[in-house]
């Protein structure tokens, strides 16, 4: 298949937007566009692909299999553009010697934002640009980007990889709930991120006791959200529970234990990282630290 051969850039953001809306008419709306022409891009789309991309569901729609593929490549894909396109921004308009950090979304939101203010109370002069994807890294990147990220990917060789901690997983929930997972009735919660999880470390823990039930979540800071409200026992991350643990909303009586991967800062290779990037690297290895034994 040829590049030229490509469907149009308006068909993929009209299913871009459907996929993650849910319906083409809240679809409509985010894009400034009538309901008819949404349809006909989708429309479109399908046909230019040659498979079907929905099936309704009552009234609304559902992704086929084809579809759930096609809405991951494309999330990937804008996620790329938008960094890429934020970092030329940043080195074209030379924000204040900004630092461009990538996080991955659950990691961001529950251990990295928590503690970015001790950061900017130390280095005030220190502007961080906070970009939320996870996954391979292919912005442009210079001496001024960072990406944190589970290394669970290949890097090619335009990447450096810090090493800063393991990933430890373990099932957390409220204290209340302990009894019912003791008894093995409990529902189990996993992340379509990684959906053999509980498999996994069922495997490792043969003394631990087996869900009646499973319910999907589609991020870990969703899962660990639902955790505390009660819903059930996320397998959760350590860096994503962490002050969840330590606060006492949630309690993990089989700890943390590693998966085998860990989680890295990455950079350009060949490319020194500048002053305030490197003041922002060291500080993130630090506060990793806590997370390492």
């Amino acid at each position: 298949m040829k590049r030229s051969d490509l469907p149009y850039l308006d068909d993929l953001r009209a299913f871009e937007a459907t996929a993650r809306k849910g319906s083409v008419r809240a679809a409509a709306d985010e894009l400034a566009l009538t309901h008819a022409a949404v349809s006909r891009r989708l429309s479109r789309l399908s046909e230019a692909i040659g498979v079907q991309l929905f099936r309704k569901a009552g009234r609304g729609l559902v992704l086929t299999p084809a579809g759930e593929s096609l809405r991951d490549a494309c999330r990937r894909s804008f996620d790329d553009l938008l960094r890429t396109i934020t970092l030329i921004r940043n080195s074209e308009n030379n924000r204040d010697r900004a630092v461009v950090l990538s996080c991955e979304r659950s990691v961001a939101m529950r251990w990295l934002i928590p503690r970015l203010s001790r950061f900017e109370d130390t280095h005030p002069d220190v502007t961080v640009h906070l970009s939320v994807g996870g996954g391979p890294i292919d912005g442009q990147g210079g001496g001024a980007f960072l990406a944190l990220r589970r290394l669970d990917f290949a890097l090619d060789d335009r990447w450096v990889v810090q090493p800063l901690f393991p990933e430890r997983v373990g099932p957390v929930m409220i204290k209340d709930m302990r009894a019912s997972f003791d008894a093995g009735d409990y529902v189990a919660l996993v992340t379509k991120t990684r959906p053999g999880a509980w498999d996994q470390w069922l495997a490792s823990h043969a003394d631990a006791p087996r869900p009646r039930e499973r319910r999907a979540m589609d991020h870990h800071f969703l899962m660990v959200e639902a955790a505390c409200a009660g819903l059930g026992v996320g397998l959760s991350p350590l860096v994503v529970a962490t002050d969840d643990v330590d606060g006492n909303r949630l309690v993990a009586p089989f700890g943390f234990s590693s998966d085998g991967s860990g989680y890295g800062l990455v950079h350009r290779a060949g490319v020194a990282l500048s002053p305030d990037a490197q003041l922002l690297a060291d500080w993130i290895r630090s506060e990793g630290k806590a997370l390492v034994s």
